[in-house]
């Protein structure tokens, strides 16, 4: 195991923040655009992404991506994470299931994703299926040619802006057989039924759609028939690991704001930072910081190292869950310590409050995790989570 980051990881770090500061100046514009916010706007945000070359890091170069690995996608993440309103999401990186596309849906959908011209999202969760993917009723009927999709799914992230979709489905309603099938935005029969408000205001949405018989060739299932359920735990494990990394940018956004308020602030005729509670929450908040950030940069080494697959599985759900709570706890003490300020909208402490408190519940729920890791327990020993 190691403790330091290579001359190549610290430059993405360095590289990331510079990044991140270029970019705050967008947050206020993206909050106060109220899901709303304007195309130009966007493609300025997403412009300085590219322009960064840190697009699609998880893509190798020779697709026209980043090609970073593992371990330096938790750095770059990491410090995007510090962006409010989820403006690390114009930093597109595409599914990496999309890895297992034809070399017609590669030139068709995942390079033009890769290049930033248009983007892709993943439709899975349902009405009556989020957590539990094993519980689809979206279907895929056999026709001549092809599958007629016809299902509901909601909080399709990234879906307002997107021009195709990765739907999961049942082929014949087949609980053995749920696949992923390519699905351009206007095909005939697929309807965006409407675009929720969420507690956060951020640059893409989460819109619920409808797929009454929506055809699709044969040649737009990606993978295999009866794949769905390994590709979107693959997609999850990586998703998983990314939301770690982006808490860990997050929290210490919040920390440094706070501290900094609270060295300036004066009551009583002293600055708060000499007040023991004050020295509390930060000092809670930077061990919990520093014990989450060690966690999921060790897992990240794990997977990277090629540990097997269902070993990885139960590791990043420790990351996400740990990171994912942690955030929530700090957010929340930074937002006592500005005190009424804390709940104003202009302060990026109120708004990452707001922006992460979803981690707890998309990519699978903090009560998913606890189930996933304590399985992993007893089919496999405590050892298959430590490492030991």
């Amino acid at each position: 195991m190691r403790f330091s980051l290579s001359d190549r990881e610290v430059e993405i770090r360095n590289r990331a923040r510079a990044l991140v500061e270029q970019l705050i100046p967008y947050e206020i514009a993206v909050d106060e655009a109220n899901d709303h916010v304007p195309p130009e706007l966007e493609h300025e945000i997403r412009s300085i992404f590219l322009d960064s070359g840190y697009f699609a890091p998880n893509f190798p170069v020779e697709w026209g991506g980043a090609g970073l690995s593992l371990a330096e996608q938790v750095i770059l993440e990491e410090q995007v994470g510090r962006l409010t309103n989820c403006l690390w999401s114009a930093l597109w990186r595409p599914s990496n299931v999309l890895i297992h596309a034809t070399p017609e849906q590669r030139s068709r959908y995942v390079e033009p994703n890769i290049r930033g011209e248009f983007r892709g999202c993943y439709a899975i969760t349902e009405p009556e299926a989020g957590s539990d993917v094993s519980s689809l009723k979206t279907t895929a009927t056999r026709v001549d040619g092809g599958y007629r999709l016809s299902g509901e799914k909601w909080f399709v992230t990234g879906g307002d802006a997107s021009r195709f979709l990765l739907v999961a489905a049942l082929v014949d309603s087949d609980p053995a057989l749920p696949t992923i099938f390519f699905v351009d935005r206007d095909a005939p029969g697929l309807t965006f039924v409407r675009t929720p408000r969420m507690t956060h205001s951020v640059i893409y949405g989460h819109p619920e759609i409808r797929l009454d018989g929506v055809f699709v060739a044969s040649d737009m299932v990606l993978g295999e028939v009866g794949q769905g359920i390994s590709l979107t735990q693959d997609w999850f494990r990586e998703e998983r690991l990314m939301i770690a990394a982006r808490c860990l940018g997050a929290a210490a956004r919040c920390i440094e704001l706070a501290h900094e308020f609270a060295e300036s602030r004066v009551q009583f005729g002293r600055p708060i930072i000499e007040n023991q509670a004050i020295q509390w929450m930060l000092a809670d908040s930077a061990t919990e910081l520093a014990a989450a950030q060690a966690l999921t940069y060790k897992i990240a080494a794990d997977i990277e190292s090629g540990i097997d697959v269902k070993l990885a599985h139960g590791r990043a759900s420790m990351a996400k869950l740990f990171a994912s709570e942690m955030v929530d706890r700090v957010t929340d003490r930074c937002v006592q310590i500005f005190g009424g300020r804390g709940y104003l909208r202009e302060n990026p402490v109120e708004r990452l409050s707001r922006d992460f408190r979803v981690d707890r519940i998309w990519e699978g729920t903090s009560e998913m995790q606890r189930l996933i890791i304590a399985r992993a327990i007893r089919r496999r020993g405590l050892d298959s989570l430590t490492g030991a």
